[in-house]
């Protein structure tokens, strides 16, 4: 197990160093100057020019200014926005939010996803599974910016259920979470449909069934156990892709997070406040997913990590 994780934690590295860079490259070659407008209606003196330009090394060949800030990055300097602020700062202030939505959504998924799915998989055919299949087809038709919208003017402007933007309290992201998390949610629902009805087919059910187990401890301890292995791989992997669908999400519900940072810093063309947040997100991305590949472990005692 040891070994295997530090396997791990090495593979993660050039995969951090590829994906900066990529980010790196993409914010500073957009079109435009991204001195434009940082000083109001006038144009920005020219001392201001050359001290911004020297300090985030925009004369240097990209590989080198990328080099030089990748060093001071790794010295804990995250350096700071354009208007002076700590880019560090504003990533403690905001990574919190972003996690709190994240793990709503997540929660969201699983137990929705999960509970959707093992009842359309015990009841194929019947109108609870079909409820399901259409309900989950419709959900991942329909984009989550409209959804967002949708929700936010039905259960937050019509019925007043829900907070119609962040105040700061964790009520007030679970209608975010809700929206999030629902075209996840459908495809949880539809794995767990599918790989439960698949198990129920199997020799271990029908010996456990004539052994006289319920059908209901076949289903909640055996099958349904051996369903959730590609369900906890497929949370893993979307954990990334909700951090991702946060940018939209906190657009919408203007929630003070990550996401938020981020699209202000690509309109800004601040190269080193979106390369800072992608960093931090890629690295709890490449940490939930190790955490995922040794839980399997847990549910399925017959893997191993060598």
């Amino acid at each position: 197990m040891g070994r295997y994780v530090v396997q791990r934690l090495g593979q993660m590295v050039p995969v951090v160093i590829g994906t900066t860079f990529l980010i790196y490259a993409l914010v500073w070659s957009l079109p435009g100057d991204p001195f434009a407008a940082k000083c109001g209606d006038r144009p920005c003196p020219q001392n201001y020019i050359d001290r911004m330009t020297a300090e985030y090394n925009l004369d240097d060949p990209l590989p080198l200014a990328y080099l030089q800030y990748m060093g001071n990055l790794l010295t804990g300097d995250f350096g700071q926005t354009f208007s002076g602020a700590s880019i560090a700062d504003e990533l403690l202030q905001r990574y919190p939010t972003t996690l709190q939505l994240t793990v709503l959504a997540i929660l969201v998924e699983v137990v929705i996803g999960v509970a959707a799915g093992v009842l359309a998989g015990t009841r194929r055919g019947g109108f609870l599974d079909n409820l399901v299949l259409v309900s989950t087809l419709v959900v991942v038709s329909i984009p989550v910016f409209v959804l967002g919208l949708l929700a936010q003017i039905t259960f937050g402007v019509r019925l007043g259920w829900f907070p119609v933007t962040s105040d700061g309290t964790l009520f007030s992201l679970v209608l975010p979470a809700i929206v999030l998390g629902s075209l996840s949610l459908a495809f949880v629902a539809r794995l767990v449909r599918a790989n439960l009805v698949e198990n129920l087919r199997t020799d271990y059910v029908r010996t456990a069934i004539a052994k006289g187990l319920t059908r209901q401890r076949v289903i909640g301890v055996h099958t349904l156990r051996n369903s959730l292995i590609p369900v906890v791989t497929f949370v893993g992997a979307d954990f990334g892709g909700l951090l991702g669908g946060a940018v939209v999400v906190e657009g919408i519900f203007n929630i003070p997070g990550v996401g938020n940072m981020i699209f202000r810093g690509i309109n800004a063309h601040e190269g080193a406040t979106v390369t800072a947040a992608v960093t931090v997100l890629v690295l709890v991305f490449l940490i939930v997913n190790l955490l995922v590949d040794l839980l399997y472990a847990v549910i399925d005692p017959r893997i191993r990590h060598a």
